[in-house]
């Protein structure tokens, strides 16, 4: 089974945790839950905008944790996103005490160098990234430190919506596959039905969250979101 991990940045919305809901109910197998933050460098325009949104709504990390930890009833796991700042900021332990009591299965910070991840690893599960430029024995070593699964980086830059799938994708995925047998989810830049399937079909699924929340600042609602999600899980899965 391929898997599917759509994203959708805490606090968007006021019902930011229906779209998390009805992400479960599509078949997500994993939902991403983005932690805002300031300066989200690996983050392109649209989730900027998302994470700009969420700040000016007032959010808080404790404030998103309690909320994150009303839906921890859905079988669906909920795995954290954010920048090494707020981690480290908050402390890694207690910030791994509080991302547990929530009921969080992870967190991935894309900021965290590898060298720096050893501090953060006794209180955090870390699943850790890898891109094109990653050496072969780096890439060894990402996949033996990483827990769940490794998140490859389809591209050299920030998120966002792409017209194509990126032609670094195959040969990333099949390095990674050949090192580590955790599932390797490609992400970056995935947006259609078709690249979601194209990127599954090299992978052990995908990541997809530009595309997701340019609908959710467009307007659409969790209903219309889920139904984005049913969308690539059925590509996926070649139905």
């Amino acid at each position: 089974m391929k898997l599917l991990m759509p994203y959708i940045t805490a606090g968007v919305t006021a019902d930011w945790t229906d779209y998390v809901r009805a992400f479960a109910a599509a078949g997500a197998d994993m939902i991403e839950v983005g932690l805002p933050f300031s300066d989200p460098t690996l983050d392109g325009a649209t989730i900027q905008e998302a994470t700009s949104v969420a700040l000016s709504r007032g959010t808080t990390l404790d404030g998103i944790l309690r909320e994150v930890a009303d839906i921890s009833d859905i079988a669906t796991p909920l795995m954290l996103s954010t920048y090494a700042n707020l981690v480290i900021r908050e402390g890694a332990e207690k910030f791994g005490q509080k991302a547990r009591r929530a009921g969080a299965l992870g967190v991935i910070v894309p900021d965290l160098p590898l060298e720096e991840c050893a501090e953060v690893e006794p209180h955090v599960d870390l699943a850790l990234l890898a891109s094109p430029s990653t050496p072969d024995a780096r890439l060894a070593e990402i996949g033996r430190r990483s827990k769940h699964f490794v998140y490859a980086v389809t591209v050299m830059g920030t998120t966002g919506e792409r017209d194509e799938l990126a032609a670094s994708a195959a040969g990333l995925a099949a390095r990674l596959k050949a090192r580590t047998e955790l599932p390797v989810l490609l992400g970056f830049g995935i947006s259609t039905p078709a690249q979601a399937a194209e990127a599954a079909s090299l992978a052990d699924g995908v990541v997809v969250g530009a595309a997701v929340m340019r609908r959710v600042l467009d307007g659409a609602g969790p209903a219309e979101a889920g139904a984005y999600v049913r969308e690539l899980k059925a590509a996926m899965s070649g139905g």
